[in-house]
């Protein structure tokens, strides 16, 4: 079995970026994902600009050239393979990692294929794979998704889009202009001051002439085939909404139990994990930690702008240390 120097869990930007600078100092790595490159990118709703320009999510000095300030999801998604053919980064992708386990002097990765040896361990696997679940009855039902690509199999129907930050507004927005009949449920009283400034006032205008309904200050409780129960947060007043189709769109979270699982302490009620600001090594030595997967349930604080920036420290350090 080959011993890497570096094993990098995650095939996004910044997984990527940590490749790159592995490359360039001549380490014998390999990225890892259990999907294809930039996964979470792909799941993306199809017709999404990004909140950044494009030069702020490039990586390894490779210019990104949109056709617009803001780059769209396909640009992207071409951009980043690009990126990896022109590295030739070494990858394996569609491959799960399941366990870590740390041995006398290197790392041994449990994977949904063969098993893997590495001196030291780059996460880099984002947040975007585990939903944030309300945990309620019918949350699991086809009918709901936490996820959202495009408008058209909704149009002429009705559907609820639960949450007020940036994917709820575009979803709610895109099915709008598409011909569907668009209810918004969010917890508080407005839509979320941090989202793309461009689309926060459209959406208030389109509820404020009732183009979109919408319940502030609002939970959805149950959810069933052809409605959802909407209850007032205050004075616990409940509605029920008919509903087609559901979309929760409350937001992700890194995957709390794979840390925890390899030893990695979570603190505070947003579970951040515990570790090195300067070098991004966890309390787990040898393992690191890049991009939004640091700030916990704070997913809005880390993405690619500031994520792609971990990789140089990042094997700065193990380079040290091998």
């Amino acid at each position: 079995m080959e011993l890497y120097d570096v094993v990098i869990i995650g095939a996004g930007p910044c997984g990527l970026a940590c490749g790159i600078e592995a490359k360039s100092q001549n380490l014998n790595y390999l990225i890892v994902d259990k999907g294809n490159i930039t996964e979470s990118i792909r799941r993306y709703p199809v017709n999404m600009l990004f909140f950044s320009t494009s030069e702020n999510i490039e990586i390894g000095n490779v210019p990104f050239v949109s056709m617009g300030t803001r780059p769209t999801r396909s640009e992207a998604l071409k951009y980043y393979r690009k990126v990896v053919n022109h590295f030739n980064l070494n990858l394996r992708l569609f491959t799960r990692v399941d366990d870590v386990k740390k041995e006398e002097d290197y790392f041994t990765l449990t994977t949904s294929g063969e098993s893997l040896k590495a001196k030291k361990i780059i996460i880099a696997s984002g947040y975007y794979d585990v939903p944030r679940y309300l945990e309620i009855p019918g949350e699991t039902m086809p009918h709901v998704s936490h996820y959202y690509d495009e408008a058209f199999q909704y149009s002429r129907m009705k559907a609820v889009v639960v949450g007020g930050a940036n994917s709820a507004i575009e979803t709610a927005l895109d099915l709008y202009r598409n011909d569907v009949d668009v209810t918004v449920v969010h917890l508080y009283e407005k839509l979320d001051k941090r989202a793309k400034y461009w689309i926060v006032p459209d959406l208030q205008n389109r509820i404020k002439k009732g183009e979109v309904k919408a319940f502030f200050n609002s939970k959805v409780t149950e959810i069933y085939e052809k409605s959802i129960i909407v209850e007032d947060i205050h004075d616990g007043t409940q509605t029920r909404v008919a509903a087609d189709f559901v979309f929760l769109m409350t937001g992700y979270r890194p995957d709390a139990h794979f840390l925890e699982k390899i030893g990695i302490v979570l603190e505070g009620e947003n579970l951040i994990p515990r570790l090195n600001k300067e070098t991004f090594e966890s309390n787990v030595e040898g393992i690191y930690l890049g991009g939004s997967i640091i700030g916990g349930e704070e997913t809005a604080k880390v993405f690619i702008e500031n994520g792609r920036l971990h990789g140089k420290p990042i094997i700065a350090d193990i380079l040290k240390k091998l």
